[in-house]
């Protein structure tokens, strides 16, 4: 347990003038974007600097962008973080402390043979980087692996921030992975060590600290709470945690920065999924203090993923240098959810919805989705490509010879359509967002060089139930949503209650060739995402017959997997960059 210090306390409480601020810039940085996000991090100190700000905290490797990959690779990379720390740190108001998450060199990697960089955080005062401190814990698991470009941390990681009455703060630096390996939280420890309890038994410590970018799952933010206020309680110290918020690739960092007092209330939060500049005065950390204004919590997954989802689609955008979008529009589910979180990402304007009927659509796809656009405010165009499928059929007929229809003419579908929307990508410069589900992607409903064409995958990380469950929450919701402003059902109900089919051929729903969505879903979130066996999952009451059936479907779709679009990340396990399953495997 920490001893609080009585010392600073009193100072504190007896003399008003001792009081400080500290402040949390959320910031949203563009990976490799050195001079940009440098620039970020001096706007939003300068505007704490008129509110008497003491010490102002960004990210981890805010002035890089998390995570940079093979970036780290470059040593000309690394040498611009470099010039640009000096920089940044000349061009700082002298009077601020800042800490900046950045890249730093291990000089002794070559005696030691270690890793070239750290993972690091500097101080920059008074014009100079004044300490440097280290992450301790890498992680190696779903989407990191900073075992690969960081070398694990040594030394003090402790800084005393002087106040203008002459006291100061012992304060203790950890970088985000650095407080999660709490052993009482959560029953076991992951790495042998756990800084944050050496910093606190081996410091007189009075603030602990926390640099993280930690990317947005499902019902993170309730653990997060719950862990960072076990530590705060804990170890009886007030503790700030500033989190990177933004879209970079597949990832999606939620923000909503937090601090807390001693007793483990939260006393200052930042916004979720936006950039936000927040300051904490020392009364909220160290004073008992009763209820404070904090952001509004979203009242439903559905809310959290949506905010989610259109902040993973506007930066992808805007960072990819696209101003436009392209989606396929065929009347279903999917397609109406992917066009609903376009339109609230970039504007109704951005977006161009693309019809493409054939011989085999419903009436209902094509009114269907003319009414979403309608809905919307979307422009559409519409290509018909039967005259095409003719085409196709006659250049193919001396080869097929006389061979029956099948799946190879179902796709040939989804491939002119594919082919279609990259033609109107390339020419227009419009970005092309396929609207395939996790449901489809795990299973392989879903056809390569067709419905899986495009830039981004906005959606594949959302089973089919949760898309239901999203596009219901969309038209009941009263949340102040640009795409509701005019309308009270944004997805046209038929949409909704229809039986989801590819159209195909004729009379083709999803469940000719699939398990109902919500026995497919549930077998797929207990192998996906719980890692149980076939018997396992047999052992909660699925068929033997269905459950060898979806597995194997998993294992042999691997293949098209690695050809995906990349899909915004939203649950704990998704099909991207934290996805690494054999493809040529006899095991499942």
């Amino acid at each position: 347990m920490s001893s609080f210090n009585s010392d600073l306390n009193r100072n504190l409480d007896s003399d008003p003038a001792s009081k400080f601020k500290i402040a949390i810039a959320q910031l949203n940085p563009t990976i490799g974007d050195i001079a940009g996000n440098s620039d970020r991090i001096l706007a939003a100190v300068n505007h704490f600097a008129a509110q008497d700000v003491q010490l102002v905290l960004t990210p981890e490797l805010s002035l890089c962008g998390y995570p940079p990959r093979d970036l780290l690779m470059s040593s000309q990379f690394v040498r611009d973080m470099q010039q640009a720390i000096a920089e940044l740190a000349n061009k700082l108001p002298p009077q601020i402390a800042v800490l900046v998450g950045t890249v730093c060199s291990n000089n002794q990697a070559t005696q030691s043979g270690g890793k070239n960089l750290f993972n690091s955080a500097v101080l920059l005062l008074g014009g100079k980087v004044q300490q440097t401190f280290y992450k301790r814990l890498l992680p190696t698991y779903d989407v990191f692996d900073e075992d690969r470009y960081f070398e694990a941390g040594h030394g003090s990681q402790v800084f005393n921030l002087h106040l203008a009455d002459g006291s100061y703060l012992r304060i203790g630096v950890t970088i985000c992975e650095d407080i999660w390996n709490d052993e009482d939280f959560w029953g076991r420890r992951s790495y042998a060590h756990d800084p944050v309890t050496e910093l606190v038994e081996n410091h007189n410590l009075d603030l602990l600290l926390n640099l993280s970018a930690s990317p947005y799952a499902v019902g993170k933010q309730s653990l997060r709470e719950a862990m960072l206020k076990h530590r705060a309680i804990a170890h009886n110290l007030p503790l700030i945690y500033v989190n990177q918020v933004g879209a970079n690739d597949d990832l999606i960092f939620d923000g909503r920065s937090m601090a807390f007092n001693r007793h483990g209330e939260i006393v200052a939060q930042a916004k979720g999924f936006e950039e936000d500049l927040l300051s904490v005065d020392s009364t909220q950390l160290f004073e008992d203090l009763g209820n404070l204004a904090l952001p509004e919590a979203y009242d439903s997954d559905e809310a959290e993923i949506f905010a989610a989802l259109v902040l993973g689609v506007r930066d992808y955008v805007r960072k990819c240098r696209f101003k436009q979008v392209v989606i396929g529009l065929s009347g279903g589910i999917d397609s109406a959810l992917v066009a609903a979180i376009a339109t609230e990402a970039i504007g109704k304007e951005n977006v161009l919805g693309i019809l493409m009927p054939s011989p085999y659509s419903s009436e209902h796809s094509i009114t269907d989705a003319i009414a979403l656009a309608q809905n919307l405010g979307i422009n559409t165009h519409t290509i018909a490509i039967a005259p095409m499928m003719v085409t196709f059929d006659q250049s193919l007929a001396d080869l097929f010879g006389d061979r029956p229809n099948d799946v190879t003419e179902e796709n040939l579908q989804s491939r002119i359509r594919g082919s279609l929307l990259m033609a109107i990508s390339n020419k227009l410069g419009h970005l092309l967002i396929s609207t395939g589900n996790k449901s489809e992607l795990a299973v392989g409903y879903c056809t390569l060089y067709g419905d899986m064409n495009g830039g981004l995958a906005a959606i594949a990380d959302v089973p089919k139930t949760r898309v239901f469950h999203l596009c219901q929450w969309l038209n009941q919701t009263s949340h102040n949503l640009a795409i509701k402003q005019n309308h009270h059902e944004v997805i046209p109900p038929n949409i909704i209650t229809k039986p989801p089919s590819a159209e195909l051929k004729p009379d083709q729903i999803d469940q000719d060739s699939l398990p109902p969505y919500d026995i497919l879903d549930d077998i797929l979130h207990k192998f996906t995402q719980l890692h149980l066996s076939a018997a396992e999952i047999m052992a909660t009451g699925h068929e033997a017959a269905i459950v060898h059936r979806v597995l194997r479907l998993v294992k042999i779709a691997e293949f098209k997997r690695r050809q995906a679009a990349p899909g915004l990340k939203i649950t704990d396990r998704a099909f991207g960059s934290g996805w690494r399953m054999p493809i040529a495997s006899n095991y499942y």
